[in-house]
């Protein structure tokens, strides 16, 4: 569908967004994970779905609410092999991918199935093994979606976006500097830089993670 502007808008279109942390497990105790809340995904599926898209919303453990609308479908899942499985799943019917969850890297090779007790054997060993890149693999797909990535980023992060995005195969990367105090993980407010395929990065202020997606979102509209 277009708007009065003639812009493309996603009224009507399958979005897919995936939201929160991967929970990658030791134990029945203990997991590896890391500190995503799952704000910007659920911020990003509220705004795509008061615009009238059909929402996928694939999440791992929120530290916020799963959001209730009538547009938003949520799936909840634990690690990163079932977040994979369920977009891999729904990619050929969506016509955009945004790609919000901070998915763990790593996970063990072995989940041993009763705690391991600190005081047999001294410190454990664990060894660990890549998890499968969820970005990359739609990337990889003969068609894909429109495909927005997230790269949560420390140093040099417009160049690391940029290079996340060709080899990963985006229409779109957000990246931000998650050690700002009040940008990225935890935080209501984000402070992103959207590159895209042509054109200079754009660099939004510091915002509420809501007002983010709606930036988000009019850049998605306008390249679609």
């Amino acid at each position: 569908m277009t708007t009065e502007r003639g812009r493309t808008c996603i009224s009507g279109l399958r979005v897919l967004v995936t939201a929160g942390p991967t929970c990658e497990d030791i134990d029945p105790v203990r997991y590896i994970t890391n500190r995503s809340s799952g704000r910007m995904g659920v911020a990003m599926a509220l705004a795509a779905a008061d615009r009238g898209a059909q929402v996928d919303l694939i999440h791992g453990p929120l530290s916020v609410a799963v959001p209730r609308h009538e547009n938003i479908n949520a799936a909840a899942v634990r690690s990163a092999q079932d977040m994979h499985d369920v977009v891999m799943e729904r990619a050929p019917e969506v016509d955009v991918a945004i790609m919000c969850a901070a998915v763990a890297d790593f996970a063990p090779v072995q989940t041993a199935d009763r705690k391991i007790k600190k005081d047999v054997d001294g410190v454990p060993r664990i060894e660990l093994q890549r998890t499968p890149d969820i970005l990359a693999d739609l990337g990889a797909l003969k068609t894909h979606p429109f495909l927005v990535g997230f790269a949560a980023e420390t140093d040099d992060i417009e160049n690391n976006a940029l290079q996340k995005m060709a080899k990963k195969n985006c229409d779109m990367i957000c990246a931000n500097d998650v050690s700002e105090s009040g940008s990225g993980f935890g935080s209501e407010t984000n402070r992103l830089t959207i590159c895209l395929r042509e054109g200079a990065p754009i660099r939004l202020p510091m915002l509420q993670k809501s007002e983010a997606a709606e930036r988000i979102l009019d850049e998605i509209e306008a390249n679609l």
